[in-house]
Order: structure tokens, then sequence, then C-alpha cells
């Protein structure tokens, strides 16, 4: 909002018409990716559809705006990549950033909740970490694998902040590693992979060992009116045997030197 709307803060809402939202989109798309300007769309459309349920009557010049075609993206780290990915990521300097990215490997949380992650919300006796909204709304408990309690077990000692991933910045906790993550990125030899994709490649790997759509649903809080009934007869037990199975899987793929410690 800040990069791409601060020009119109100021503006009356009943200024904009659908025409200046084409363009933006179309804008956006060309210089930023279609993705990028496709989110923008939405953000912009239910800042419309906010003002009209606290009684504007005008109308949300964003309705009618059709987003860029997108492609589904089902990039997550393969077999062949995960040596390299746990390598590099073991040579990483920056020791926050290093247990930011293996947390949200091991969690298969979303990037936002794992950056503002606070001490509070993570129980060390039953190895979980409730969050306590999600993106969708939904509160979520997590179950936390061995390899995760290990790492913030070791971050605890060393904390004095309220948050586990400590930042310098205003919020208090670590913002976007974009650095730390092209340099692992690059020292693997791996490319199209975002951060985002370890949320996936968490959850393909309960796949491969055997999870059913439910099961990894859980685990990742997504939410469907299909299956929502389902989840809520579900309790954490199968989920941590699926999240414990694809860890140990992903695990599986290090070197034997990686798991050297000093």
């Amino acid at each position: 909002m800040n990069k791409f709307l601060s020009r119109w803060f100021k503006r009356k809402i009943s200024s904009f018409e659908r025409v200046e939202i084409e363009r933006l989109h179309a804008k956006i798309g060309k210089e930023n990716g279609i993705y990028q300007a496709n989110r923008l769309l939405e953000r912009i459309r239910s800042i419309f559809n906010k003002a009209i349920e606290w009684g504007w009557t005008g109308v949300n010049p964003a309705v009618g705006v059709k987003k860029f075609k997108e492609k589904r993206r089902d990039r997550f780290l393969q077999p062949d990549e995960l040596p390299r990915f746990f390598e590099a990521l073991a040579n990483e300097p920056n020791e926050t950033a290093r247990d930011f990215f293996m947390v949200s490997l091991l969690t298969g949380a979303r990037k936002s909740n794992t950056l503002a992650m606070r001490w509070q919300d993570i129980n060390f006796h039953n190895a979980t970490w409730r969050i306590v909204e999600t993106t969708n709304g939904d509160a979520q408990t997590i179950h936390l694998p061995q390899q995760a309690m290990d790492i913030l077990t070791e971050r605890k000692w060393a904390s004095e902040s309220a948050f586990v991933f400590v930042g310098s910045g205003k919020s208090g906790h670590l913002a976007d590693p974009k650095k730390a993550w092209m340099r692992i990125l690059a020292e693997a030899g791996i490319a199209d992979l975002r951060i985002h994709d370890l949320r996936r490649t968490r959850g393909s790997y309960q796949a491969a060992t055997g999870a059913n759509g439910y099961i990894i649903g859980k685990s990742l809080g997504h939410r469907s009116q299909q299956s929502t009934a389902i989840y809520a007869r579900l309790n954490l037990d199968p989920v941590r045997e699926s999240v414990n199975k694809a860890t140990d899987v992903m695990f599986g793929y290090m070197q034997p030197t990686d798991l050297d410690t000093d």
C-alpha cells in the first residue's frame, strides 16, 4: 500500500473511477509482475468494500477489473536440492535468518506468522506453537518437531526479547531477510525458490510420506468449506505423526557433515 498507493491517501474515496484502477493494475503488472498487480487489486477492492460496509453509498471502482491469469505455483525443494540447501543454510552467517528459514521449513507456517513468532505462544512442554490469528483469521496450533524445538530452546536461552527472531526495525522482530535468502540460494545453486516455497516443501513431503489432504490442511492451517467439519474432529496426534515423518524424510537428505556441530 505504501509503495504503490501513497499518493492516493489524501484523496476522497468518491474521486476514484474504474479506469484509474485498470490503468494502475496494468502498470504494476508490466513493471512489477502480474502476481503483485493482482494482490494489489485485491487489496484495493477490499478497501472499497469495507467503506461500503461502513455506510458509504458509492460504487466499488475495482469491481469488474479483471485479474491477470496466474499459473498455480507448485515449486518446492526437490530431493536432490535438499542436501545443497541444508549445507548452504548451515554456512549462512546471519544466525537469526538461518534459524528463521529452518523453522519456516520445519513448521510450514506462513512467513508473516513466523517472522512475528513470540515466546509467549510457544509451549515447550507440549512442543506446540499457537498462532493466535493467521492470515485467514483463524487461530492455529502447530506441532514443533524436535529439530525445531532444539533451535527454539537454544534461542530462548540467549533471548531478552518477546520475539523469537529479533530485528532492529520498528516492529521489533526480523523483517523480510531477502539478502540472506539470496546468499543461500546462490551458494546452493538453486533457482526460482521463494521463502513461501518452504511452506509448500513441508506439505509436499507430508504428502510423499502418506498424509492425506485433511491432515496436510490441518497442519498448514488451510481452510475450506469442504474440510472445515473434518478439521474440527481432528486432534493434533495424527498431525504430529505426519509432521515428524515428513521432517525425518527431509533431514534424511542431509549430508553427514551437515549434522556435525562444533
